[in-house]
């Protein structure tokens, strides 16, 4: 094993006053990765290697700037900086749930379905879906990111699986492709949708999604007289349902996370 790093923390260090030592869950959190309880499962189930071998032992310091560490074989690059550490969420909004933090109607809301410590951490919804719609929604404590995601000026790709009921269907698909203007007077881009299948008078379509428009995909639907059945955000950026059951949650991998600080670090601030 590698005497770059110790996985004994009271043992004495060599050469720690050129390079400082940090605890290997704290500096994955520190390079934007996880959250450091996230980081210890991240730990725990072998997924991250110190200069090539597994560590599974809590506690594990590093030396910055000298050990080589990565998650899921992809290496990462780890930062002195401290920053605070976030939560990143995935979650299958189940129907007649809010996306708000809370409600004054009383109902239901995305954040009552986490556990207890993941609410004391008041992540917040990243956009929303509306209360009939179903499917993927971020939820994070790391506000920058959010504004970057919701920012109409990344257009980054929304997916959604739409089931309708209506005649023409293939001439509305081909309006919605072009750009449409709503009742309301808003300009859309260019929609990329296809039909997937169909069965029983129902026609299942995926939508592709970079404009963030209020409730547009029903609003498009409702202006072309087609009925909507059904409405599921399957992905958001790089980040998918993953077979997650409604109602179910799950921390975003670390690559699906450094996914999307990448894009928007290269796209730069909004303004």
């Amino acid at each position: 094993m590698s005497s770059h790093y110790l996985e004994d923390m009271s043992s004495p260090r060599q050469n720690s006053q050129a390079c400082p030592l940090v605890r290997l869950n704290k500096a994955l959190a520190q390079a934007g990765i996880c959250s450091r309880r996230a980081a210890d499962a991240l730990i725990l189930s072998g997924e991250v290697q110190v200069n090539g071998h597994v560590v599974r032992t809590l506690g594990t310091r590093i030396a910055l700037g000298q050990d080589r560490v990565s998650v899921r074989g992809e290496s990462v690059c780890l930062s002195q900086s401290p920053v605070r550490d976030h939560l990143y969420l995935a979650m299958n909004k189940p129907l007649e749930v809010v996306t708000t933090a809370r409600d004054p109607q009383k109902r239901q809301t995305v954040l009552e379905l986490l556990p207890a410590d993941l609410q004391r951490q008041r992540p917040f919804p990243v956009g929303r879906l509306d209360r009939m719609s179903e499917g993927l929604i971020l939820l994070t404590t790391d506000g920058e990111l959010t504004l970057r995601l919701t920012h109409p000026r990344y257009e980054h790709p929304k997916i959604y699986h739409v089931w309708v009921r209506g005649r023409f269907i293939p001439e509305k698909l081909q309006t919605m492709r072009s750009g449409m203007r709503l009742a309301e007077g808003e300009q859309l881009a260019p929609v990329q949708v296809r039909p997937l299948r169909r069965e029983a008078g129902t026609t299942l379509l995926e939508m592709i999604l970079r404009q963030g428009v209020n409730r547009q995909i029903r609003r498009m639907c409702r202006d072309l007289h087609l009925h909507v059945l059904r409405l599921v955000r399957v992905q958001h950026g790089p980040v998918s349902l993953n077979g997650l059951a409604p109602g179910a949650w799950r921390h975003l991998h670390p690559d699906e996370i450094q996914h999307l600080q990448l894009i928007f670090n290269h796209q730069g601030n909004p303004r």
